[in-house]
Order: C-alpha cells, then structure tokens, then sequence
C-alpha cells in the first residue's frame, strides 16, 4: 500500500492516483476518525489525524490506515511455541499447505486459544473442526479473504486481525465485526449473500459466507472487455440487485456501499449482495461518517459530508444499473478523486447509450438524481426493470447493447 504523507490542504488531481495498491479496495473500510471534505477542485482537503491514505483504481475506495500493524509481525498472531505441538493433535480443521506461514489463519484455527462467545449470536458460532482452510484471494489493510470449505460445502472466510497497538481502531473493527454478523444473521433473502457463521479469537476475527463461483459483477464485466454485454442477462441481473436492496430497505437498513465489487455471482448466475461491514441501522444515519463507501458509486450528499438516507443506495443502484448496460467502469477516464468532484460540483454522470431502452434510461437518471427526494424507492425500481424485462422479451429478445468507445463516457 502507497504510504502518503499527512495532507495539509491539496492534493493534485492532475496526478493518477489510482494507481495504488488494488487489494486494499477489496473491502476494506474508511476509518470512522478520519475526516474528507470536497467542495472545489482547488480546495480538496484530507485529514485522518496524520495516517496514511490508500486509494484503488478499479475499487476507488478511500480508507484511512492509522495503524502500521503488518500481520506476520503482530505480536498477538505469532505461534507460541509452547505446547504447541499438544495442541495440535487436538482434532481441529485443517490449514492448506500454502498457508504454513500465514499468521492470520495459524492464529485463528490454533486450537490453544479459546473461541469467544458471538454474544448475542452464539448460534451462530462456527465450529472450527469442521472448517478447512484453501487459499487467500484478497487482501486488505487488517484482514484477508480466503476459499475453503465448512462441512464440505465451499465457503468464503474473512479474517480481520485485531490491531495490536491501536485501541480505538481495535475498538471500532470489533464494533463492524459485530454489526456484520448482526446484518447478515438477519438477512435471509435469494439475492442475499447466506451467512453460515462467525467466530471470535482474541486477535483475529472470523466471518463465514458462501461462496460464489462467478466471482463479482466487476470481475464479470472486466473479463468482458467492453464487448456487447446481453441486455437479457443485464436486467435479469440488476433486478435481482433491485429485488435484494428492496429487501434490505424494507428491514429499515442501509447497505452504504453498494458497487460491482460487492455483487457476488452464484453458479446460476443470479446476483448476491454482499460486504454488509458498513450497513446502518437507518435511524442512526445522524451523524454517520460519509466517506464510507466508494467514490465512483457514492451519492453526492455523501461526498458532501451532508445527512442521507437509504435513497444513497438507489443513487449507487444507477450507477450499478449503468455497468450491467455498458460493460465499463464508471467515470474511467477519471480518477476516483476527480469523479467525486466532478459528481459534486458539476453534475457529472455516467454518459447513457444513445441505444439504451427509454425505461432504462429513466431508471438510471432518476436514480442518479442529486436530489435524494427525486430518486425512488426499490420497490418503484423493481416494477419499472419488470416493465423493462416484459418489454425486452417481447420485442427486443435478440437485442444487446454496444458501447462505443469513441464517445465520452461522461456527460454534465
């Protein structure tokens, strides 16, 4: 990760600072200290109480890194040689050789240190025999995710390391660790990520999925190559999207950061939500950090430091919407910095196809729209793309859309 020095007032847009460490995107978190203002291109201001600041081009997250624990280092993650050997012929799940020198997943499968309870979800503790541990396939600035499999069923496992010499930073981890077995031991729904448990280690926390096998819809679209992506699939695709946040909404939720990057593929090819760390309660959006999230996806009153609701969802839903259609990153000829102002202070949105189905069309604009009251309720957003699915089969069933290269893929 780009180590940055403490920003005093500017940073140069006309530098590429996506250009940064892309793991860290995954799914990694602002922290709730730090403090980001965008009101003009020449007054761009950062602070985070003089830790580093990491960005990713393809995730454009923005997240705060005030702790410099590396995990191989982490005095709490380091095997104890005592008894050690006892302890593992305790029957325990099993580690896959490349991982004999990950200390992440040592400390959190090591059968020496007891299992916490989940407080209020000690149903949902998952019993670490039956947890079989393959390879890490992102990594971010406190935790990884790796594949494995948990009573041989295929499962994606996040481990978060707890920092070792940051209490608050610790403190706030284990808060967003306990709101995201709260969120996902709520939410049951087909278009819902299924949680299939948690566990807590004194230095390493552990959350358990399943595991999709397409991938994420970034994943998907990149491998296309802006080729024509099928205008079937796109719909069949964003309503299950639509169909799942309206879900969400109606528990009185907010997602906060919804993006390509966080629409899982199962082997149906139905969409999954997932990466709920940063989902609120909504009565207790006073208040909440607004960078959480991501710029090429984050509602303008967001950016703004201004107060929101669930409607900062359906704003990220139209940006989503418009990836299905096109097959392009949104704003890819910006930076993640340079979108966000341009969204704030000149209105900037993704260009639509000239092609593009007028209902979709709408959908889109009205999502989009910089005045929350504007923009609709999931539930409109799910009978509009129904409209737009009938349409679609009954008229344009061969129809698939086309990007053209040659023109902006941004318009005021």
């Amino acid at each position: 990760m780009l180590e940055a020095p403490k920003f005093t007032g500017i940073i140069d847009l006309n530098k590429n600072h996506d250009n940064f460490d892309l793991s860290q995107g995954f799914y990694h978190k602002l922290g709730e200290g730090s403090n980001m203002s965008i009101d003009s291109f020449s007054s761009l201001q950062m602070s985070n109480g003089g830790g580093s600041v990491a960005m990713s081009v393809d995730n454009s997250s923005v997240g705060s890194n005030d702790s410099h624990t590396r995990i191989l280092n982490h005095q709490g993650l380091k095997r104890v040689n005592n008894n050690y050997s006892v302890c593992q012929s305790v029957n325990r799940g099993n580690v896959s050789h490349g991982l004999s020198d990950d200390a992440l997943a040592q400390a959190l499968m090591n059968p020496c240190v007891p299992t916490e309870g989940l407080e209020n979800f000690d149903n949902w503790t998952i019993d670490l025999r039956k947890l079989n541990m393959g390879p890490a396939f992102a990594q971010g600035a406190f935790g990884k995710l790796y594949r494995g499999t948990y009573n041989s069923e295929d499962v994606a496992i996040k481990l978060l390391e707890r920092p070792e010499n940051d209490v608050e930073r610790a403190h706030l981890m284990e808060q967003q660790f306990q709101q995201e077995v709260m969120m996902l031991a709520t939410l049951k729904h087909p278009n819902i990520v299924r949680f299939i448990g948690a566990c807590r280690k004194p230095m390493v926390w552990c959350i358990v999925t399943e595991y999709a096998k397409g991938g994420s819809v970034r994943q998907f679209l990149a491998k296309r190559q802006n080729r024509s992506v099928p205008l079937k699939l796109a719909v069949k695709q964003a309503l299950d999207v639509a169909r799942g946040m309206e879900y969400v909404h109606g528990l009185n939720l907010i997602h906060r950061d919804l993006k390509s990057d966080n629409l899982l593929i199962s082997a149906d090819k139905s969409i999954k939500i997932a990466d709920f760390g940063v989902a609120r309660i909504e009565v207790q959006t006073e208040g909440m950090t607004p960078e959480t999230g991501t710029y090429r996806w984050m509602a303008p009153e967001m950016i703004q430091h201004r107060p929101y609701t669930q409607k900062v969802d359906v704003y990220s839903f139209g940006i989503v919407l418009w990836e299905l259609i096109t097959g392009l990153l949104p704003f890819q000829n910006m930076t993640a910095v340079q979108a966000a102002f341009a969204v704030v202070n000149k209105g900037v949105r993704p260009n639509i196809p000239s092609d593009c189905l007028p209902v979709l069309s709408e959908i889109m604009t009205r999502c989009w729209d910089a005045n929350p009251d504007v923009r609709p309720h999931f539930t409109e957003v799910v009978r509009m793309l129904e409209n737009a699915e009938s349409e679609i089969m009954t008229t344009v069933r061969k129809a698939r859309f086309r990007c053209c290269m040659s023109q902006p893929v941004t318009t005021d």
